[in-house]
């Protein structure tokens, strides 16, 4: 699985010291812009050690026919080494949401799952990982299981919630992200 991978490759990312200080230290403070900047960058570190090409705030892509920093408003989006010269899908897409706002998050994964991709993701920030349940429960209902039946059968690739928290910061990654998995054939989130 290509979210197995990229998991593995993100968790090895975001532990170099100078990634994790930084995350750490703006989850911890509740800098949350910083914390978006910071998580960027790590996403795309994790994108480019799996050899894939990103676009994002501060990183742009000349591959595609009109180089940009960000595509259709994504904050991460990626494509594998093969996408040379022309228009190709992302490999990934990814968004990173700091708004404790549950409408903006759900509009963060409605986004994600427009976007043909073999790897969705949305990453959100919760304060307590006591809220995380909540709002996963939210974006389920919400968002997904209110497509049609149909189209969410259809979703091709992997789409995955990712909430930080700053209480479980002590284990920083392992207890500081949580990861929920969509089953589109219930179109709930499953807790990985």
């Amino acid at each position: 699985m290509i979210a197995n991978q990229w998991k593995e490759a993100f968790l090895q990312t975001v532990q170099r010291y100078e990634n994790a200080d930084l995350l750490r230290g703006a989850a911890l403070d509740e800098r949350l812009a910083d914390w978006t900047a910071y998580l960027t960058e790590i996403v795309v570190q994790t994108c480019e050690s799996l050899g894939w090409m990103s676009a994002a705030r501060g990183n742009k892509l000349h591959i595609l026919p009109v180089p940009h920093s960000e595509y259709l408003t994504l904050d991460v989006m990626a494509f594998a080494p093969t996408s040379t010269g022309g228009w190709s899908f992302p490999v990934a897409v990814v968004e990173l949401e700091n708004s404790p706002d549950e409408e903006r998050i759900a509009y963060s994964l409605w986004k994600v799952l427009c976007v043909r991709s073999d790897l969705r993701i949305v990453f959100c920030y919760r304060r307590s990982f006591a809220d995380a349940p909540a709002l996963v429960s939210y974006l389920g209902r919400e968002v997904v299981k209110a497509l049609p039946v149909a189209d969410r059968m259809n979703l091709k690739g992997e789409t995955y919630v990712v909430v930080g928290s700053r209480n479980d910061s002590a284990t920083f990654p392992y207890g500081f992200f949580k990861w929920w998995q969509l089953d589109n054939n219930t179109g709930n989130f499953n807790v990985m």
